[in-house]
């Protein structure tokens, strides 16, 4: 991929990343082993230090993000992270955007996006929604799914610098329309995963042998890469993170709100939500989704 940037720069770079979570941090390891020259910056330093092994640069602070590169992914955990990183409602933000494309890649919902958007323009900026559909591993991977929505051309200049990351990519029109997508996906997955879960619950309790059980739904039509990454996790009660529960709850939840404002129902969300709601106050918001597991078996145990 191209990596010019605009002469004057000093030590000019191809991607900013702000954001090194459990699903940054794996992106962006990715984009420099692809050879992507990157500069880095995570509020906790420490989070840095495999990236700067990797051979990216890695910032003092945000700002010089900006400062280095035209185009800065933000992968932040909820919409109070992405206002204070980019300064939004201070005059921080024309300092910060102005002359940049800020590429939103964490999940928030539909309608801050469509807000943050309309601010980024106004601040003399590009912006393009970019969510991904993918678990830790497939980060690891570059096997994660993108969705990009905004101008054509912000989507167009975006797309490519993501390619390391991304499997496949789609454009998926205007914003919110890739955070719609995304929130989309996820309510498959979290159906899914619970059913998955359900389904190991019940074999499990009904005295089945727990690998054969997995062996059969390997082998027939149920199977899938969702199936194959989870059922194992299950049988060895492996509750590691690759997507974590309290995020799964969050995400739930920015699902639900959109279904209620266009006034659609979500059964299967909404006990799903519930479930979730328990695990996590159980204690377990940290670990896998498929700790879900620890809610329905507290139900079997109660009685329920």
């Amino acid at each position: 991929m191209s990596g010019r940037q605009p002469e004057g720069r000093a030590a000019p770079v191809n991607l900013g990343f702000i954001g090194l979570g459990v699903m940054g941090r794996p992106m962006a390891l990715r984009l420099a082993s692809a050879g992507t020259a990157l500069v880095v910056w995570n509020r906790t330093p420490e989070r840095a230090a495999p990236l700067r092994a990797a051979g990216a640069e890695v910032a003092a602070e945000a700002d010089e993000v900006f400062a280095r590169a035209e185009v800065v992914v933000l992968m932040l955990a909820d919409e109070a992270a992405v206002d204070t990183v980019l300064g939004r409602g201070t005059p921080a933000l024309a300092a910060r955007v102005a002359g940049h494309t800020v590429v939103h890649m964490g999940t928030t919902s539909p309608e801050y996006s469509r807000a943050l958007e309309t601010d980024v323009r106004a601040a003399g900026g590009r912006y393009v929604e970019a969510p991904v559909s993918g678990s830790r591993v497939p980060a690891e991977q570059g096997r994660l799914v993108g969705m990009l929505a905004g101008d054509q051309d912000a989507v167009d200049a975006v797309r490519p610098l993501l390619a390391p990351l991304c499997r496949e990519t789609f454009a998926c029109g205007p914003v919110p329309g890739a955070l719609l997508m995304k929130l989309s996906v996820n309510l498959f997955l979290i159906t899914l995963v619970t059913g998955l879960t359900e389904a190991f619950h019940f074999a499990e309790r009904q005295g089945l042998d727990r690998r054969l059980f997995l062996d059969v739904l390997d082998a027939g039509p149920m199977a899938s890469g969702v199936s194959r990454m989870k059922a194992p996790k299950l049988r060895e009660r492996d509750f590691a993170v690759q997507a974590a529960a309290l995020d799964v709850l969050k995400n739930n939840r920015l699902i639900a709100e959109s279904a209620r404002e266009a006034h659609l129902a979500s059964p299967l969300l909404d006990v799903c939500h519930t479930l979730f709601e328990e695990a996590v106050a159980q204690g377990h918001g940290g670990e896998d989704m498929v700790a879900v597991l620890h809610a329905i078996e507290t139900r079997t145990d109660q009685g329920a």
